[in-house]
């Protein structure tokens, strides 16, 4: 274990409570790109596999937390992009 691994796992840890918050409030995929979530979570894999393998140790309870968290984000976004594809249908439809 690393205590700057840890650090870097709580720094961005930390960034994932509002991300969630912001794509729960804000109801649109807009701003977003899955691409970078898809990207980040498999960073996050890499490093639980990382410690399954090599160097397991307590340290993964927080990649596995950032990788719930951003697999929440991720299924937020999926949600949203659903939501403007509604609103967009709709926008079509209505009458000018």
């Amino acid at each position: 274990m690393s205590i700057f691994e840890v650090i870097m796992l709580v720094c961005f840890g930390a960034a994932w409570p509002s991300s969630i918050y912001k794509s729960y409030i804000s109801r649109t995929a807009r701003g977003k790109s899955v691409i970078f979530l898809v990207i980040v979570l498999a960073g996050y894999c890499a490093g639980m596999l990382h410690k399954l393998f090599f160097s397991l140790d307590w340290v993964i309870l927080l990649y596995l937390l950032n990788g719930l968290m951003i697999t929440a984000d991720i299924l937020l976004y999926i949600r949203n992009a659903r939501f403007d594809r509604r609103a967009a249908g709709q926008d079509a439809r209505s009458p000018v």
